[in-house]
C-alpha cells in the first residue's frame, strides 16, 4: 500500500501507514513441586529428579534434601504443558513403584 499524501501549501508530505502490532505477553510459568512424605525412599526421589527432570546427581540430591527438610521443593519451572507432563510422568513412576510421592504444579507467582 502506498503512503497517504497530504498537501500543505506547495509541499507534499508523505505519512507512512503504521499498523499497530499487538503486544504479546510471555506465557505464564509453573513450578513443579515435589512434596515430602514418610514412605517414599530418598533414592527414588533422586532417581525421579534425574530421569524426569534431567537433574545432575548433585542437584537431585540437593532438591531431595530441601523437600525432606522443608516439606516440599521446586523440581523445575516450565510452561503449563511441560509442567503438566512432568507431573504426570512423576506420578506414573511413583504409582508403578507403589510409592505415595506427591508431585503438583502451581503458577510461578503463587506463594509456596
Amino acid at each position: 500500500m502506498s503512503p497517504i499524501r497530504k498537501r500543505e501549501g506547495d509541499v507534499s508530505v508523505a505519512e507512512p501507514k503504521v499498523k499497530a502490532r499487538p503486544k504479546l505477553a510471555r506465557p505464564r510459568l509453573y513450578k513443579v513441586l515435589l512434596h515430602n512424605d514418610n514412605f517414599t525412599p530418598m533414592e527414588f526421589v533422586v532417581l525421579v529428579l534425574k530421569e524426569v527432570f534431567a537433574k545432575s546427581e548433585a542437584d537431585a540430591m540437593s532438591i531431595m534434601l530441601h523437600a525432606h527438610t522443608h516439606g516440599m521443593a521446586v523440581a523445575g519451572v516450565y510452561s503449563f504443558e511441560i509442567a503438566e507432563t512432568k507431573v504426570q510422568q512423576t506420578m506414573a513412576l511413583a504409582e508403578k513403584a507403589a510409592f505415595p510421592l506427591l508431585c503438583t504444579m502451581e503458577p510461578e507467582d503463587a506463594p509456596t
